[in-house]
């Protein structure tokens, strides 16, 4: 079919994790034709095998169906399948720029959560199209009336502009496909206007380099264009180009409104950044598309190889890594109980959670993780600001004038009889009060800010168990804020452990102390000397623990005689253990560094 702007349609759908985006986007492909019978999946678009075990979009994807509608005409839709996680909120937002119109599905029987409102919100900044869909409509526990009320109050219309799906047997997936043509409103970019391309998505292939997934905004690219990427400069050849069906399909032109692929033997993918713009090197645009940003890692954690001669092989597999997720970055660090190893920045606990799992599966690396920090900002005394990210950098307390957390917005979404409990998790966490929103009658917004290093550990854990599963949860980052933080240490028998210091808050600095050494001690294995187990600020110790040493009853040969036989051989035993303890190192097993997480408030 010849390229007609007003026949393409650019799509995604957005939800909230496990709410059937998969699902209904393997029924469209399935509808169009675009998937073959033999080739049809669940999850088709998911390629990586975590993705499909855990049921959740990790990359987004692209691809283009074709679609004969009922009006007798062939239309190009392309489909844009984003992740829902918070973790990946900027490649959400980037793959929401490349569209005109959006799907917002809403599970039927649970209803809105927390990040279906975060998504839906990014979408109207960019001014889409809405199509609300309701999925799961024939499950026994749906409730298509409440959950289709709760969205017109939450978007405007009416009920009956909801659409009601089933997207396992795909019950009214062929009305979606009508309203698409209908009110989703076609690209408008300018094919004579110079080139201007937004990357949404980069892979890697060890045979062609970095590959860029983009949308044509105005332009037109060429085979064989002399191409430049605007926020580092770098020029490439546009060696192949093409469209995304399930493989790539070259082609020739790709014109302004289409989405397709450029590959120009990019051997670095941290050339090619979510979000950047694509011109061309001669006549091209002098403005990029707005919106570009570096994305930040949010938390750092240390990775180390158990065993110390693997670190080589740790680095080539990080770097590995890299090339499909740039988010992902990494600088070596050595640590006086673990070792050689790295500081690795993540997105959030779900993206550290899958590069574990990753270095685990795909590289057999045997790796130990330190408690996972938040980056904070350090004024000292003689007022340079340096940024901290290891509590093993945090200078010394008398240098420090402030230190500054990162703070977020959170929004909570839960039935109306668990909100006590999430309030006073919240509280517990250092939270700020801001607002409650009732959006049904049962269910409410819950709005607090929250310092980010409180809730990157277990408080999802939390959340989910304080209120039976029914809870969602949402955040972004909205500042920095000056906080009375102090750096923990970990002594044993008066050598510190830097793999356990912490950066905490003050205020619950001794009760982590106490916390941690309990713990400490239930974990390390008695040795033949008595070891000490100390949390301490700076020099004041704040909690002692102590494991017993083992003890040879060596009295035990002596029967009557004199009291002073016995004293003698306890001595001579003292002396052996305090000189062990002296020469003796305690292992510290690597349950140990996990401590500080599973610690049960």
């Amino acid at each position: 079919m010849s390229y007609d702007q007003k026949k393409v349609r650019n799509f995604c759908i957005i939800a909230h994790i496990d709410h059937g985006k998969s699902t209904l986007a393997d029924r469209l492909l399935e509808i169009t034709a675009t998937v073959s019978k033999r080739d049809m999946h669940s999850q088709v678009l998911d390629s990586m095998d975590l993705e499909q075990e855990r049921g959740i979009t990790i990359k987004s994807h692209a691809i283009r169906m074709t679609y004969k509608a009922k009006n007798g005409e062939e239309y190009i839709l392309n489909l844009i399948d984003t992740p829902g996680h918070v973790d990946f909120t900027y490649e959400v937002s980037r793959a929401l720029k490349a569209c005109e119109g959006a799907i917002l599905v809403v599970d039927a029987a649970q209803g809105i959560e927390a990040q279906t409102i975060s998504n839906l919100y990014l979408a109207l900044e960019h001014d889409l199209e809405i199509i609300p869909v309701m999925n799961k409509v024939d499950l026994p526990s749906a409730n298509p009336d409440i959950v289709a009320q709760s969205i017109v109050d939450l978007i405007g219309g009416k009920a009956e502009d909801v659409m009601g799906v089933s997207a396992k047997t795909g019950v009214g997936v062929p009305e979606v496909l009508e309203a698409i043509i209908q009110r989703i409103p076609p690209p408008k970019g300018d094919e004579d206007a110079p080139l201007r391309a937004l990357i949404f998505d980069s892979v890697f292939n060890q045979f062609r380099g970095s590959i860029v997934y983009c949308r044509l905004m105005e332009g037109t690219l060429n085979k064989g264009d002399q191409i430049v990427f605007m926020s580092n400069g770098k020029r490439y050849f546009a060696e192949e180009i093409g469209t995304l069906r399930l493989g790539n399909q070259p082609t020739q032109t790709l014109r302004a409104g289409e989405v397709g692929y450029i590959i120009g033997s990019v051997k670095d993918v941290l050339d090619t950044k979510v979000g950047d713009t694509v011109t061309h090197l001669r006549h091209g645009a002098t403005e990029p598309i707005p919106g570009f940003r570096d994305v930040k890692p949010m938390v750092f954690s240390g990775v180390y190889p158990t065993a110390a001669e693997d670190f080589e092989e740790l680095r080539t597999s990080l770097e590995k890594l890299q090339l499909n997720d740039a988010s992902l970055t990494f600088v070596p660090e050595t640590s006086v109980a673990l070792g050689f190893g790295f500081r690795v920045g993540f997105l959030g606990m779900l993206h550290m959670e899958i590069v574990q799992e990753r270095l685990a599966r795909e590289f057999n690396m045997d790796i130990v993780t330190t408690v996972p920090n938040v980056e904070y900002l350090v004024t000292l005394k003689s007022g340079e600001v340096i940024t901290v990210d290891n509590p093993s950098d945090m200078p010394e307390r008398g240098k420090i004038e402030y230190i500054e957390e990162p703070y977020v917005r959170a929004q909570i979404i839960t039935p109306t009889e668990y909100i006590g409990n999430l309030m006073q998790l919240c509280q517990e966490r250092r939270g700020l009060y801001k607002n409650t929103q009732y959006l049904t009658t049962d269910r409410v917004d819950l709005q607090y800010e929250l310092p980010l290093a409180e809730i990157v550990f277990d408080f999802y854990d939390k959340l989910k168990s304080v209120s039976r599963g029914y809870a969602s949860f949402d955040y972004e980052l909205i500042d920095t804020r000056s906080s009375e933080l102090v750096k923990l240490d970990v002594m044993l028998n008066g050598d510190p452990v830097d793999a356990l210091s912490t950066i905490v808050h003050k205020d619950k600095a001794y009760d982590m102390g106490r916390k941690l050494t309990n713990k400490l001690r239930e974990l390390i294995p008695r040795q033949m000397f008595e070891i000490a187990i100390q949390a301490s600020i700076g020099t004041k110790v704040i909690a002692r623990e102590t494991v017993r040493a083992f003890r040879k009853d060596v009295t035990a040969k002596c029967y009557g005689g004199d009291i002073s036989r016995k004293r003698k051989l306890l001595e001579k035993q003292k002396e052996g253990k305090k000189r062990m303890k002296q020469v003796g190192r305690v292992e510290v097993p690597q349950e140990a560094f996990l401590a500080v997480l599973s610690m049960t408030d």
